[in-house]
């Protein structure tokens, strides 16, 4: 089933981590760098829906993709996801960094090296604007990382007024490649 444009729904209290009636379809993004990066990809993902945080629609391809901003790295896996929650966008986050810290993620260098990274790319066609939390995610149209996957689980997808797909040609960045397994 394709994707759908990300849907408008209404929060009681968005903010406050409390559930709200109806799923909203969200975007994720995941990346790794450290251990078998596939598979901790895989992992967060299984995690998330385990603890019922998502339902997934959509799984891309794993990427082979350069470091981005700390280049002194080694390659990243990459991947992104369409799911479905029940969780406000505060909520999420939280159960985000949650896996990430049980998986074994460690805070050090900004852009640098991890094991797990889940990101909040879209939260049905909220925009929100908190310290923590910025939806659509901020950096979302400036890579080709993110933009090369969401744009294979949902080539019609438009966040913002764009589109997902244009916005992943346009990168034109050959540094990306299907992960071989």
């Amino acid at each position: 089933m394709p994707p759908s444009t990300p849907r408008r729904s209404k929060f009681s209290m968005p903010s406050t981590g409390l559930e709200h009636a109806g799923p909203i379809e969200i975007g994720l993004g995941l990346g790794s760098n450290i251990g078998d990066k596939p598979a901790n990809i895989r992992r967060a993902l299984d995690l998330l829906a385990t603890r019922k945080a998502v339902d997934i629609i959509a799984v891309s391809s794993i990427y082979r993709t350069a470091p981005w901003g700390y280049l002194e790295q080694d390659v990243f896996a990459n991947a992104c996801a369409l799911a479905r929650t029940h969780l406000s966008p505060a909520a999420l986050l939280a159960e985000a960094k949650a896996i990430e810290a049980e998986m074994g993620r460690e805070k050090a260098i900004r852009w640098g090296p991890r094991l797990i990274d889940i990101d909040i790319l879209f939260y049905g066609d909220l925009p929100l604007s908190e310290p923590d939390l910025i939806l659509p995610h901020k950096e979302l149209f400036n890579r080709a990382f993110v933009l090369v996957p969401l744009a294979e689980v949902a080539p019609g997808l438009t966040i913002a007024g764009r589109s997902v797909a244009e916005a992943a040609r346009q990168q034109g960045d050959d540094t990306i490649q299907h992960w071989e397994v």
